[in-house]
């Protein structure tokens, strides 16, 4: 990357002489006397030489001799004299020795056959841009030349990479030195002050095809289309890369010019005898340009080549982004495995330690924020070192196998089932109740009992020692975890000193949440279903297995003023008390006598489980139809609020499910 003040400060830039200057001023203005236009030229003895002498060369074609500039100038015109003045000012700037006299030779070269041919492309879209149109094709690489003159060392090593990649130059310099040939001689135009339309023009004359088509809304469509076009008549005639030259100009003109494939040879055999006839005036030798005939054979052979070369870059695409498609898999399957190894035993395949840790802790929040409990069950596997002892490790290893399976399949859904260590594995049992947690570990414990576990053809039992305990965090869970897990150790071991294969559960629920969970299980819909025997327990059961897993739960405030049991500046105040003092919403709504034990147990039980996402499942199994469903939760809500009916959108919601 190059700064582009090392290409403003540089004085080697191209400049006007002020003949120049002077007569864009003068052909800024329809109303200019053609007599001052005169008087200008005669300023400058050796331009007046020049275009007095193109004059009556044969690009222009005049009937008689001029012999003088008082002549030519009306004949020619304000517009042409002026891009003649400049034309020879740009030819001197132009002219160089040493080892880039080939590169400027090149420069000027292309912008004579650009204005060339920009003038005849103006005659197919009419002859009102052709003045202009002629100008501008000669300055439309003036950033070329600016470049070649402030930066050459930078510019030469782009130029060769660009050939050799059979690249666009603007768009290698843009890639290497940051600032592109085109955007040079945007602002070159700004510091000479020349038109909008020059500026537009130049601008976009090595857009692409889409990009020009984005542009035919503007009102110097016609101009901009010349001067690309033209641009790529350049680049098919002096550029190495003539196949790309070719297949940009055969989408410009048979788009914008109605000019099919077969015609363009004929108009490029014209655009060369027109730049022949420009040539002379400028006095450039135009011998090293080929033949159309000559161009077009090798455009078209490296247009094959690009093809091909196409085809073979797709083709290897796609075998490398089959690749790296195949690598990306076999690296998520890597990282599947990898995960799951971090979080299973890699004996028995039920969860490890590390994850019940994880899944613990998180648990244990939810449950806190939420007053839900939660249950820990502690199972160990009996004399399993004399198992190990007297049958072998193996067969130590197929115990600790079978037993986890065991478990694994007996354990809900919502429970999570780890080996802890050794012989001793846990469950964590979500939303218990001290009952439930106990059959639970007695299952569990009696199909460890039952299963038939064989050595050499001869059964050996195999019996477990559990321990639960099941608790509800306070919403300080400092130390808790550890309090938990130790209880049901605990129970664990006094199973095991009261003489094994048995169970014991303890319970830290204080008495005042033990009453609160039997009002919550009173207050759930499941329960009020079974109680009004629509449904027997084994069936409520199964249904809400299939229950979908709750989201973020909604708040015990936002229900309380759903239910309009509470308004939100209420709300606002417990929460208030409730960070000052630490106790639960319902804690602290109690105590402040803004709701019941009742109604915190209502509010606790729509929270663990809603209504409506238990109705829904319910008519998803077709158990229930909608229109009964939503009786029934308005019968429900109605009894267990003790209060006015439900609103009305939640009986809507079921009859539109």
């Amino acid at each position: 990357m190059i700064s582009p003040e090392k290409i403003w400060s540089s004085d080697q830039l191209p400049t006007l002489p002020a003949v120049a200057v002077r007569l864009l001023d003068l052909s800024k203005n329809p109303d200019t006397d053609i007599r001052e236009v005169i008087e200008t030229i005669k300023a400058d003895p050796a331009i007046t030489a020049k275009i007095l002498k193109a004059s009556n060369s044969s690009f222009f074609g005049l009937r008689s001799e001029c012999k003088g500039i008082e002549r030519a100038v009306p004949l020619l015109g304000t517009m042409v004299v002026t891009s003649l003045a400049l034309s020879f000012s740009l030819s001197e700037s132009a002219i160089t020795e040493g080892p880039l006299k080939s590169r400027f030779d090149s420069y000027w070269k292309q912008s004579i056959i650009q204005s060339a041919a920009a003038e005849l492309l103006a005659g197919i879209l009419g002859n009102e841009l052709k003045y202009d149109s002629f100008l501008i094709g000669l300055l439309q690489d003036i950033g070329h030349l600016a470049m070649l003159r402030s930066i050459p060392n930078d510019l030469l090593p782009v130029l060769e990479q660009a050939e050799a990649q059979q690249k666009n130059s603007s768009e290698v310099e843009t890639e290497v030195l940051g600032i592109n040939h085109t955007e040079v001689g945007v602002k070159m135009m700004e510091r000479w002050q020349m038109s909008e339309q020059f500026k537009t023009a130049i601008e976009h004359h090595h857009d692409t095809f889409a990009q020009l088509k984005a542009l035919e809304s503007d009102p110097n469509f016609k101009l901009i289309i010349i001067i690309a076009t033209s641009a790529s008549i350049g680049d098919y005639f002096c550029s190495p890369n003539s196949g790309l030259a070719l297949h940009r100009l055969q989408e410009l003109t048979s788009e914008f010019y109605n000019m099919p494939h077969n015609d363009l040879h004929g108009f490029l055999e014209s655009v060369k005898s027109r730049f022949e006839e420009a040539a002379q005036v400028f006095q450039v030798n135009m011998d090293d340009i080929g033949s159309p005939y000559e161009i077009m054979a090798t455009a078209n052979e490296q247009l094959v080549q690009l093809t091909m070369k196409a085809q073979v870059d797709s083709t290897q695409a796609c075998a490398r982004q089959a690749v790296i498609e195949e690598q990306k898999v076999k690296l998520e399957s890597e990282n599947k495995q990898l995960q799951s190894k971090a979080i299973h035993d890699p004996l028995t395949k039920v969860y490890n330690r590390s994850y019940f840790n994880e899944a613990f802790e998180k648990e244990l929040y939810r449950c806190s924020r939420t007053a839900q409990p939660i249950g820990i069950i502690f199972s160990d596997i009996d004399r399993f070192k004399l198992l190990n002892d007297t049958y072998g490790h193996q067969f130590g290893d197929l115990v600790l196998q079978r037993v986890a399976h065991v478990a694994s399949e007996s354990t809900r859904r919502s429970d999570v089932f780890c080996r802890y260590g050794g012989e001793e594995f846990v469950i964590m049992v979500s939303n218990p109740s001290e009952t439930g947690i106990a059959e639970l570990a007695e299952r569990l414990r009696a199909l460890i009992e039952n299963e038939v576990i064989e050595f050499e053809g001869t059964r050996v039992p195999v019996t477990a020692s559990l321990g639960a305990v099941v608790a509800i965090p306070s919403r300080d869970v400092t130390g808790f975890a550890e309090r938990l897990i130790a209880e049901a150790d605990e129970a664990m071991y006094e199973s095991k000193e009261k003489g094994r294969n048995q169970l014991h559960v303890r319970s830290i629920i204080s008495s005042e949440d033990q009453e609160l969970q039997k009002l919550i299980k009173r207050s759930r819909f499941s329960r009020w279903l079974v109680t009004k025997k629509v449904f027997d327990i084994p069936t409520i059961s199964k249904v809400l297995l299939k229950c979908p897993k709750q989201g973020e739960q909604v708040k015990i405030g936002e229900l309380a003023v759903a239910e309009k049991l509470l308004t939100s500046d209420q709300v606002s105040e417990i929460l208030n008390r409730q960070n000052d003092n630490g106790s639960r919403f319902g804690e602290v709504a109690i105590q402040g006598k803004w709701l019941s034990q009742e109604q915190i147990a209502y509010l606790l039980a729509l929270q663990i489980e809603p209504p409506i996402a238990l109705g829904k499942t319910l008519i998803s199994l077709e158990l229930l139809d909608s229109a009964h469903t939503a009786e029934l939760v308005k019968q429900y809500l109605s009894e267990i609020k003790n209060c006015p009916a439900p609103l009305e959108e939640k009986r809507n919601e079921f009859a539109n499910s």
